[in-house]
């Protein structure tokens, strides 16, 4: 079988072209992050209320200052959590994914920039100010996440226009398979014209005949195995992005309960909610996930944190709070949390060493780790 090719990003060449999708709260942090980096791939923290959890944060306090506490929390945990992940890789691709409905979007971005991460990935709306953010970081690869050539096209159009630039890469999320937040519409969901086979090459052969230029095309959601990189190298990718199946490895972030809720998952219990945010979200089905879409009375609508720019919670009293639920269950709460997952859920069979399972992604053509 032929090795697989390196992925150049900017400045930065990985030696395996696999990028750890970000998974917040703290699911992905510095120890997932740095791990899948010393394998040779790109490691990527979740940037996403990283102050919640931290030394920086008391959430007894009134709401006014609890929010902005918040905030500035956010601001240093994330400076921590880069640290911590760049001390246990110091040579390795470290970035962040960072979500552009997020109120402190622009100073988490900034902050990522100041503290020389690699690469910013972004998305959950159109990263459109990006360049902007990361001026005087011009070594900061800058990758936004997009559903199809149209969204790219914007992208391209704006970057070059205002900034005289362009994205050093897209990942193209498929929202039919991808895990969390999902960048299409929920009656969009099962389009065939969304699945990889259709928007990767379309994208490449857009970014080098319209744009001229050869920008790398990551393909994300639903990636497994190496039978599955292959296939979407085969179809013009320059490489993939995967989320779930890093969740059941020894060095994923989050509580015990949590992996091992992937673990025993079945595929079955993968079902659609629409979040606060305005997106539909994959997820795995349990108590809070029966409430909400039971649109159960027993679901607390209290905006807490203040930390979109658009939130049913806050806006209109109905949903969530998006960051209370990813926080409870990223602490072990899985059964009166949110528990996003990818549509691969239900496959892993142990809990790994991220090691053991990236020499598996990048040497066989089946899934050898996880089978029997």
């Amino acid at each position: 079988m032929p090795s697989l090719p390196l992925l150049q990003i900017g400045q930065h060449i990985a030696r395996y072209p696999i990028i750890q999708g970000g998974m917040g709260i703290r699911i992905s942090g510095a120890h997932l992050a740095a791990a899948v980096a010393n394998a040779g791939g790109i490691g990527i923290i979740s940037a996403v209320a990283l102050g919640l959890n931290s030394p920086y944060f008391d959430i007894t306090q009134p709401s006014r200052k609890r929010r902005e506490q918040f905030f500035e929390a956010n601001r240093l945990a994330l400076i921590d959590e880069i640290r911590a992940a760049r001390a246990l890789s110091p040579n390795g691709i470290l970035g962040i994914n960072a979500m552009v409905v997020a109120q402190d979007y622009e100073t988490l971005v900034r902050t990522a920039a100041q503290e020389s991460v690699n690469l910013i990935i972004s998305g959950a709306g159109l990263p459109l100010q990006l360049p902007e953010y990361t001026l005087a970081y011009p070594e900061v690869a800058l990758v936004p996440i997009v559903s199809s050539t149209r969204a790219a096209r914007i992208m391209c159009r704006k970057w070059e226009r205002q900034y005289g630039r362009l994205p050093d890469a897209f990942v193209v999320e498929n929202p039919n398979s991808a895990g969390g937040h999902l960048g299409a519409k929920l009656e969009e969901l099962g389009d065939l014209t969304n699945e990889a086979e259709q928007v990767i090459p379309e994208l490449v052969s857009y970014l080098k005949q319209e744009v001229g230029e050869s920008i790398p095309v990551i393909a994300a959601g639903g990636v497994w195995d190496r039978a599955d990189i292959d296939r979407m190298l085969a179809l013009g990718a320059s490489g993939v992005q995967i989320g779930t199946r890093f969740i059941t490895t020894d060095e994923c972030d989050a509580d015990i309960r949590y992996k091992e809720f992937h673990l025993h998952a079945k595929p079955e219990d993968v079902v659609i909610i629409s979040s606060p945010v305005g997106m539909p979200g994959r997820t795995l089905r349990n108590a809070f996930v029966n409430k909400v879409i039971a649109g159960s009375p027993d679901v607390e609508k209290r905006c807490l944190f203040n930390c979109l720019h658009a939130c049913k919670c806050r806006d209109e009293q109905k949903s969530f709070c998006i960051i209370q639920a990813l926080d409870k269950a990223t602490r072990g709460d899985i059964e009166n949390g949110l528990v996003f997952s990818g549509s691969n859920a239900g496959r892993a069979k142990q809990m790994i060493p991220v090691a053991e399972l990236m020499a598996e992604l990048v040497t066989s053509s089946k899934a050898t780790c996880f089978a029997n």
